[in-house]
């Protein structure tokens, strides 16, 4: 399901928002340092994590670089899910950026003669999860290490050229930061490899330059689209006067605005660029006109009556419609059942409503979106080196951007054929006559949102298309694809557990739906061969919160972007739209993008939902009562919905004791689900509420975290009240600049915390005054959600770029100050099932199962330990190893080692034990002792 909500239109009542401070770049490089000197201290760096996918649906790429001499070598660039190289065609990929300070990327750049590889830190698209960068980042080494060699302030970055015949050479356009003005941005040239660089091309602190591109056997002809763009929480304004393309001949150095007069638009409402160089003189221009179409008079059908007849009509008029005509719009239009022309001619009679109500009632944030219709996308093109500039279409280019074009912009031409281009949105399209006429290119099982191409220059036909849902990769011209979707990249905004055993994992993500699996289902191709993937979709569009019935797992809330949601009953596979519908005369409802919901814990028939008012449902969404006034500053004048709820809780102790935070930095609570009180007044303003969370541990306990991204403020904001609210104390201790998107309180114990930032992990062993860093096997990678499976003791993480991951906190859960004064202690070692497959394998052509045993144990020093294996007095193996000060674990494969083979037959000789096929011979069935310095603890083979 593609739900085309991105840039929306909706007017709300103003209000005074105080500027916050834009992060410097000193702040961030700083941030950086201090979080990489706590890798090497923290406690928990020994704690995995393991990464359980999905990999089936994907994450959005923005850059795509392939191997000019060898087409199945390339890399392709994920907006937040770090950089992937193959070798093989795509059938796999390997992480090359884990090792470096970000996965956020704008565009790629290879060197292919000796390996070299630019990367530009920061998204190109300026999406509401387009997260910022630090520089540009690069690699001699194909990945091995990377150095960032500056322009630290840039954020988000266009694009990067090399020139082919020096290296050292390089140019990039710089957008620049997002949410607030910078002077970091224009076009950068470095002539020594990044050790200096030279603006050449300035134009404001809100323009900068989403694309250059050169002319092909000439690195000294180069094109580039400034881009000017303002986002802020509550709207967004992708175009200006000073959008426009510009012109260099001596390779970056100079440049000189080609696009004035000349046929390509001009003025406020020039958008977006992108361009696709054939040669010299011949550019094709892909543009997001966002100047306003003409109006054009239409036959109206007198019989259908259409919102606009309300704006204007009299009472009068209003009372004379028929019924039957009236009953119409009201049905077509989606009014509840209780509105129909008998009782709405009532309440227009009463002067309850007025006849423009029935137009303000469809008019939410989605609707308007379509009422005031944009020219949108549209090629030009100019065969005369950019002095004059031609449409190369009549008409428009319908259903292509839909309004929000910003988010695209890419164009291709085949090196081969100036007449063959391809325009990416949604979906992607191709014209053989110079973009007279066009035709789809997608395919069923290419995902709709197309942001990056490769064609390539020698074989026609053969493309590599980057798109929100991952890579996929045709040899026909687009008539067929084939899915490349190795990597774990998935952009997850929500994630959830139920308790069914094994416990289901839920999440929901970035235009590829909510999905759902096992947490121990097997990630790897053996789906292609039973048809069937271990995740399994739930509902299409963005994929947002997931509640489930503890009652009754098949019972699932969730939904897509704006409030949007559904109760599904997986087993009968009905689904029922639950949204909250104000009453006629009402304004309607605000919803975020990422609308909370909250199933309560006390009665599982109880649903909350967050608009700018909290609603709340005693029959599983199928009535709605509203239980509070606005909870928000009342909404502010712009085209993305704002002034609305972002979180909501309810504390375990006690039935309508509910905290709830909006995006534009409010919190309340109301203790008896009705009467509300606002507990935010100490913290900074206007700061978007991620998270608050009602203790489990004490009734008056809450935690409250504040994200300042979309103020370009990176300061982590976490707070703790024991005393509902009245008073607050920071408790973000020593976390490293980075915006928080989350906060956990670990269920078993109190003292533990997690939180989760725009770039990593950090979990608390005492209620905040430190944090260690928690990242084994978990790159630099924003992290949107966590959630905890008490039973399984399991820390699940959703993350925005590597999709999903889950760690064994049971440690940490029984970590307490007795423990830590012990110099060694070892926790509970889970029980191990013997099998006959220890060893072996169906074939002696595969490799033999070998069973792992975890032990964990915690050091108060960096030192060398000796795990023994004692059955009874009988060592049976031993483990020499050197443990770092804090939380370890050891992996024990349950075999003898030689001499506690010798002596355990010695004593049993009545014992039957058989050597695997691998030469081991594993411990039988019974009861075993660990020991570590005079501390043990045991575990049993079954």
């Amino acid at each position: 399901m593609k739900i085309i909500t991105r840039l929306l239109l909706f007017i709300f009542t103003s209000s005074i928002f105080a500027q916050q401070p834009a992060t410097k770049e000193d702040v961030v490089q700083k941030a950086l340092q201090q979080k990489e000197q706590m890798v090497t201290q923290s406690l928990v760096k020994n704690i995995p994590f393991e990464n359980i996918g999905p990999t089936v649906m994907s994450g959005r790429v923005v850059d795509i670089d392939v191997n000019p001499n060898n087409t199945a070598e390339f890399y392709v660039g994920y907006a937040s899910g770090g950089l992937w190289y193959t070798n093989n065609n795509g059938t796999t990929f390997t992480p090359v950026l884990d090792n470096s300070p970000t996965q956020n990327i704008g565009d790629i750049a290879v060197d292919w003669k000796n390996g070299t590889i630019w990367v530009g830190t920061g998204e190109n698209n300026s999406s509401r999860s387009s997260y910022a960068g630090i520089g540009i980042l690069k690699s001699t080494d194909k990945g091995k290490t990377w150095a960032n060699v500056g322009l630290y302030d840039s954020h988000h970055i266009g694009r990067i050229l090399i020139n082919p015949n020096n290296p050292d050479e390089v140019v990039i356009g710089i957008i620049g930061h997002l949410y607030s003005p910078n002077a970091e941005r224009g076009i950068f040239k470095t002539s020594d490899g990044g050790k200096t660089w030279a603006k050449t091309l300035f134009i404001n602190e809100n323009t900068g330059i989403i694309d250059v591109q050169q002319a092909p056997n000439n690195f000294s002809v180069l094109y580039a689209a400034a881009w000017e763009r303002d986002r802020k929480a509550w709207n967004f304004d992708g175009d200006g006067e000073n959008s426009a393309i510009y012109k260099s001949t001596d390779a970056g150095s100079t440049w000189t605005k080609i696009s004035k007069n000349n046929g390509f638009p001009n003025g406020n409402g020039v958008g977006r660029i992108g361009l696709a160089v054939f040669d010299e003189n011949t550019v094709y221009a892909f543009h997001d006109s966002q100047f306003r179409r003409k109006k054009e008079e239409k036959k109206k059908d007198s019989n259908v009556l259409t919102k606009e007849d309300f704006k204007t009509m009299s009472t009068t008029e209003f009372l004379s419609l028929s019924d039957k005509k009236l009953n119409s719009y009201l049905k077509m239009n989606g009014f509840q059942e209780k509105y129909r022309a008998e009782n709405v001619k009532q309440m227009v009679r009463s002067g309850s409503v007025k006849p423009v109500d029935l137009a303000k009632y469809l008019e939410d944030a989605n609707s308007l979106l379509f009422d005031t219709p944009v020219v949108g996308a549209e090629v030009f093109k100019t065969e005369n080196g950019g002095k004059s500039w031609k449409k190369t279409h009549e008409g428009y280019l319908d259903d292509l951007y839909y309004s929000y074009g910003y988010y695209f912009g890419e164009i291709r031409v085949d090196p081969q054929d100036e007449d063959a281009i391809y325009v990416l949105g949604v979906p992607i399209l191709k014209s053989k006559d110079g973009g007279k006429t066009f035709k789809s290119i997608s395919r069923e099982n290419v995902h709709a949102d197309h942001q990056a191409l490769w064609v390539n220059p020698k074989k026609q036909g053969h493309l590599l298309d980057g798109n929100d849902g991952g890579l996929n990769i045709s040899y026909d011209d687009g008539e067929n694809w084939t899915k490349l979707n190795d990597p774990a990249v998935g952009q997850f905004y929500s994630v959830y557990v139920d308790n069914q055993k094994p416990y289901r994992v839920y999440g929901g993500l970035q235009d590829n739906g909510v999905w759902v699996a096992k947490h121990n289902a097997k990630i790897d191709k053996s789906w292609h061969q039973s048809g069937q993937n271990s995740y399994e979709s739930i509902i299409g569009g963005d994929g947002m919160q997931v509640a489930v019935d503890d009652r009754n797992p098949n019972i699932v809330y969730t939904g897509y972007q704006f409030g949007n949601y559904y109760r599904i009953d997986r087993e009968s596979g009905k689904n029922k739209y639950i949204q909250p519908k104000h009453s006629l005369g009402e304004s309607p409802y605000r919803f975020n993008w990422q609308t909370p919901i909250h199933l309560s814990k006390h009665n599982q028939d109880i649903l909350y939902l967050g608009g700018n008012k909290l609603h709340r449902s005693l029959n599983q969404g199928d009535d709605w009562e509203t239980i509070s006034d606005d909870l928000t500053n009342g909404g502010k004048k712009g085209n993305v919905a704002y002034g609305t709820l972002t979180t909501i809780s309810e504390s375990p102790f006690q039935f309508g004791l509910i905290y709830v935070g909006s995006d534009d930095g409010l919190v309340h609570i109301t203790k008896n689900g009705g009467t509300w009180d606002k507990i935010s007044n100490s913290f900074p303003k206007d700061l978007w509420v991620s998270r608050v969370i009602a203790s489990k541990h004490k009734k008056e306990r809450v935690y409250v975290t504040l994200n300042g991204y979309r103020w370009d403020d990176f300061t982590p904001y976490v707070y703790m009240s024991d005393d509902y609210g009245k008073t607050w104390k920071n408790i973000n201790g020593n976390i490293p600049n980075s915006p928080v998107n989350v906060i956990k309180e670990d269920p078993a114990n109190e003292n533990v915390l997690y939180v989760g930032t725009d770039n990593g992990l950090y979990t608390s062993l005492n209620r905040g005054e430190s944090w260690e860093i928690f990242n084994k096997n978990l790159p630099n990678v924003a992290v949107h959600d966590l959630v905890i499976q008490s039973e399984a003791k399991h820390l699940v993480i959703g993350t925005h770029g590597r999709s999903l991951y889950k760690a064994n906190i049971a440690p940490l859960q029984d970590f307490t100050d007795e423990v830590k004064k012990k110099s060694v202690h070892i926790f509970s070692i889970e029980n191990i099932r013997k099998s006959n497959s220890w060893g072996s394998s169906w074939s002696k052509w595969f490799e033999g199962y070998t069973p792992e045993l975890k032990i964990p144990y915690y050091v108060n020093s960096n030192r060398r330990v000796v795990v023994d294996v004692f059955s009874d007095d009988i060592k049976v193996n031993s483990i020499n190893i050197v443990a770092s000060k804090g939380f370890n674990e050891v992996l024990f494969d349950v075999s003898f080692n030689e001499k506690g083979l010798k002596d355990y037959k010695k004593k049993n000789k009545d014992a039957v034990l058989k050597e695997a096929k691998n030469g081991k011979t594993y411990l039988p069935k019974g009861k075993y002792t660990v020991k570590i310095n005079g501390e043990k603890q045991t575990f049993e083979v079954k």
